[in-house]
């Protein structure tokens, strides 16, 4: 070992041995601010998020278009479809940051501890924490919700396997038992449990007929947080109103935040219709933009000509997403590895990012993209330590061999990638007969349809499509309405879909929902690709109970190599940006958190700039 790299060793070894002995020291005490990885930059006093303006003025409306319908005011349960802004309608114990990865700041809850070896977690709430209803959220609310969640919420379930209960120790105080000890991120996102109210669930409605929570509602529901339900015109429209005597409107996580009035979201099933209805304003006032080809060449309408709508780019520091081609295991024709890794081939990325998404997109290459946690190169160190107890049940190459997707970087690129898939087919028992991949042995043809809402599907499965059936397979696309699609992927009924899973700075409890045996048969999970791979839940578990950060990155870059190396899924691309176009109503802070691009919340209406809109667009 050189003099530098001695010296850097030991330095990192006294940075590891400091960390550990941080978080020793940080159990068993009161904290107003949780995090995984390493103090907030706030400290233990956070006052404000340090981009927003602490004098943003309140009033106004902002206006949304939703693709679809609802027909549930409930959330928590499979059965319906949820109306937008529910998220707006409930308090959790603490709220995630903005501007910071897997940090939490106090909200219903003040303060949060722990014991050194993370075997529970308590939680204090703020006494000044009530219901619209002006009635205190107390700890029988928090418990009662803990209770209901993990009952009837998969997400939640999966999330807090391991809390076996809570009790009430205290008139304000919550302790939450887990029934394994070493486990880093639960005691933290605990936090994240959202606190119903359960005397207005288990109360009776307007008929006298009791509430059930296991059941979609269409009565809106009491709240705590800063909006409630105004008006609603079932499946069509839903208003949100703000609630002027909001409890924690004073909070720092709130300040200069939820400034809007009132929130409407209106509802149109069509998203050709939803994207005029942008155009011509009135009814949607922010475009989020996913099309790269929109983006590129659509906003030239009169009103971004004039100045009236502005096209933003939003930079990103947060983990990029995994959107990818879902193959549903459930299915027996994708239960076979070399099938999957033979469907891998004939996605042909550098072309559509060319031709169809304007060079703007990146291959992605990792379920933990732009984070320490992606894996690379060879498995090595700790890693390969891990690995070891699984090598008789890893493919081979796991070991020697780097991870690499298909590169079409040259006309010959194609023919190489379709053989190599062709050869994978033939061993797994397929090959091309008049034209037509078939079974060798039965001669059912190699056939499946990717389910999709939109044109968009179209643009993302076009060219993969023409490709699989340049090798005989016969791959389609179906468009269905958005709340059928929600329905079917619900219960894992499709052949493929693309969807997207959202990865974050410590991975952990999250990662149950997404890749678990027990996620893979519970509808509403994450689980997508039915995946029930005993060594990805052992991974699984490493992740959920490493020993320090060292060890997370370690056992998750294990977990991504094995679950890149089984091809549970294509994947397809990211871009580090968040793209806005917004009618020019709006005031906003100089910087916005790069780690979430944009924080909307942080906005609000410039009455002047709304008023000329109006004159101007509306006649008055």
């Amino acid at each position: 070992m050189t003099v530098g790299r001695s010296r850097t060793f030991f330095a990192s070894m006294l940075a590891i041995a400091f960390a550990a002995s941080l978080q020793a020291s940080l159990a068993d005490e009161w904290h107003t601010t949780s995090s995984l990885t390493g103090p907030s930059k706030y400290g233990e006093n956070f006052q404000r998020y340090d981009y927003v303006n602490p004098d943003a003025p309140k009033g106004g409306a902002h206006d949304s278009v939703v693709v679809g319908t609802f027909d549930s005011f409930n959330p928590y349960i499979v059965p319906g479809s949820p109306a937008a802004g529910l998220a707006g309608l409930y308090d959790t114990l603490m709220d995630q940051a903005t501007d910071e990865g897997s940090v939490s700041h106090p909200l219903v809850a003040e303060a949060y501890k722990y014991p050194p070896d993370y075997s529970s977690a308590t939680y204090r709430l703020d006494r000044r924490a009530k219901w619209h209803d002006g009635q205190p959220i107390t700890v029988d609310d928090v418990v009662w919700s803990f209770q209901v969640l993990k009952a009837n919420a998969p997400q939640y379930n999966r999330y807090f396997e391991n809390v076996t209960d809570a009790v009430a120790i205290s008139d304000r105080e919550v302790e939450f038992h887990f029934n394994q000890k070493g486990n880093r991120e639960l005691p933290k996102i605990i936090g994240d449990l959202v606190v119903l109210p359960k005397h207005w669930w288990e109360g009776t409605d307007a008929s006298g007929k009791k509430r059930d929570i296991t059941r979609p509602t269409l009565e809106p529901p009491l709240g705590s947080a800063a909006y409630k339900i105004a008006s609603f015109k079932p499946g069509s429209e839903i208003v949100w109103q703000r609630v002027a005597d909001y409890w924690g409107a004073k909070l720092p996580v709130k300040i200069g935040r939820e400034n809007f009035d009132t929130q409407r979201f209106t509802y149109i099933l069509d998203e050709n219709a939803a994207w005029q209805a942008f155009t011509k304003g009135g009814l949607d006032d922010i475009k989020a933009e996913n099309s790269s080809r929109r983006w590129a060449t659509a906003y030239n309408f009169p009103a971004v000509n004039a100045g009236d709508v502005i096209k933003k780019e939003f930079k990103t520091t947060s983990p990029e997403p995994m959107q990818a081609f879902m193959l549903n295991q459930r299915r027996p024709l994708f239960q076979d590895r070399r099938v999957r890794q033979a469907l891998t081939y004939p996605y042909d990325f550098e072309t559509m990012n060319r031709t169809l998404f304007f060079n703007s997109n990146t291959r992605t290459q990792s379920y933990f993209q732009g984070t320490e946690l992606a894996s690379s190169g060879l498995p090595q160190g700790k890693e390969l330590e891990i690995l070891e107890k699984y090598r008789d049940k890893l493919p081979p190459e796991l070991f020697t061999q780097e991870f690499k997707l298909p590169v079409y970087d040259s006309p010959q690129a194609e023919r190489k990638y379709l053989k190599q898939a062709v050869d994978l087919f033939a061993q797994a028992g397929w090959v091309i007969k008049g034209g037509k991949m078939v079974n060798a042995k039965t001669g059912a043809p190699f056939k499946f349809e990717i389910l999709g809402t939109s044109d968009t599907d179209q643009i993302l499965s076009g060219n993969y499509i023409a490709n699989l059936r340049k090798i005989g397979v016969d791959a389609t696309l179906r468009i269905i309405d958005p709340s059928q699609y929600v329905n079917r992927v619900n219960n894992f009924d499709y052949d493929v879909i693309t969807n997207v899973l959202q990865q974050s700075d410590s991975p952990g409890n999250e990662q149950r929902d997404f890749w678990s045996s027990k996620s893979a048969d519970s509808p509403g999970s994450r689980n997508y690709s039915g995946i029930k791979d005993p060594v990805v839940d052992a991974l699984v578990d490493r992740v959920i109970f490493a020993t320090d950060r060292d060890d997370l990155v370690a056992a998750t870059h294990a977990l991504d190599r094995v679950l890149l190396w089984n091809y549970y899924t294509v994947p397809q691309y990211y871009r580090a940006v968040v793209w806005l176009a917004y009618w020019n109503k709006f005031g906003m802070p100089e910087k916005q958190p790069s780690y979430r691009g944009a924080d909307i919340d942080s906005w609000w209406i410039d009455t002047a700039k709304e008023k000329a809109l109006t004159a101007k667009y509306r006649g008055n």
